[in-house]
């Protein structure tokens, strides 16, 4: 199968670069083809946990071209985004083929081989798109192998009844660390929250002025090659009401990461110990992207450097929805950008 320009994932990013192509005059199909992995609409947002409600997110921009203007913000967003990127994807006619998994990534020549578990497609130029989602990050503490109780990534959290009655650690220091552990303690017997880093918390709204700066910190190490932190890291945690009233009563109470993991929970190497039923590693996600592993981009840094959203090292690959632009606001404008610089590209007399 031969299109111009392969798009791999239909979240955030991926649908507004597949926007963008579409009003730059590609037609689906020899165009350009967007391949998704799930089994229907929403990205990431499908999975998000049942408790999530629209209006407890950081704001769900909207995509270009339609607005996000929920009836009710107190549903559960793994059913308002959907619902809204199916609406979006029906608008643009975008004709997303799910589920298809991409396997490998490969140079074919003057073009690249996208191979997938539903045949192959050759193409022109690659938009990434895939996200962190299908990625978590756990990482290694000695001793975890013992743990006797239950051990879960956030990817996997299923709602807060599950832990009633239970001492929950819980292990982060992001947005969604917070949000579970706020969810959890009415449940739990006991909670206690464990971080790297001593928190840093956001007083006023997060503005635009904010927004800016946090990512040009992210985009300085890709520009460089590194490993990319998320956007969220460099903002701090906005102090809510709710995160408020949780430093308050002592939830939010925040201690030190712990040296080793026991049978029975974990511990310091002061020798204090803290007893367990449950950990919870609300530790992140790392860049879902071992299927480009085939085209070298690494870089010694550990990170794939762009320049905007083009792979320095293969200017046919861009990547969006990575790094700085893994945000929502982020993702709009990475998809816009790399679909205007893919569009420039076909029209050069190299491309034809």
């Amino acid at each position: 199968m031969r299109t111009d320009v392969v798009v791999i994932g239909a979240g955030q990013a991926g649908l507004s670069a597949a926007s963008g192509l579409r009003r730059g005059g590609l037609e689906p199909g020899a165009g350009f083809v967007v391949l998704d992995g799930d089994d229907g609409p929403g990205g990431a947002w499908r999975h998000r946990w049942p408790t999530l409600r629209v209006d407890d997110t950081h704001r769900i921009h909207d995509l270009p071209g339609l607005a996000f203007a929920p009836d009710d913000p107190r549903r559960p967003a793994n059913e308002v985004v959907p619902e809204y990127f199916a609406a979006y994807e029906r608008e643009f006619d975008l004709r997303v083929r799910r589920p298809v998994r991409v396997t490998a990534v490969r140079d074919d020549g003057p073009g690249l081989a996208v191979e997938t578990d539903a045949g192959t497609w050759t193409t022109q130029a690659l938009i990434n798109a895939t996200g962190t989602w299908t990625h978590p990050f756990v990482p290694h503490y000695p001793g975890v192998e013992t743990f006797g109780g239950r051990q879960l990534h956030a990817v996997d959290y299923p709602g807060p009844q599950e832990f009633a009655g239970r001492r929950v650690v819980v292990v982060g220091g992001g947005t969604t660390a917070v949000q579970l552990l706020l969810e959890i303690a009415p449940h739990a017997s006991s909670t206690t929250w464990v971080t790297r880093r001593e928190p840093q918390f956001l007083d006023g709204p997060f503005d635009a002025e904010h927004g800016r700066a946090a990512v040009a910190m992210v985009e300085e190490r890709v520009r460089a090659g590194l490993a990319p932190r998320s956007v969220v890291s460099v903002t701090g945690l906005v102090r809510t009401d709710a995160v408020a009233e949780g430093l308050r009563n002592g939830v939010l109470d925040r201690h030190p990461m712990f040296s080793r993991v026991t049978p029975g929970g974990v511990a310091w190497a002061d020798g204090t110990f803290e007893a367990a039923d449950v950990i919870l590693w609300a530790t992140g996600w790392r860049p879902a992207v071992g299927h480009l592993a085939p085209l070298e981009l690494r870089g010694p840094g550990g990170g794939i450097a762009l320049e905007g959203t083009r792979s320095s090292a293969d200017p046919r690959v861009h990547l969006v929805g990575y790094g700085p632009s893994a945000s929502t606001i982020g993702a709009n404008r990475a998809g816009r950008a790399a679909a205007r610089e893919v569009l420039a590209m076909l029209r050069t007399p190299a491309a034809v």
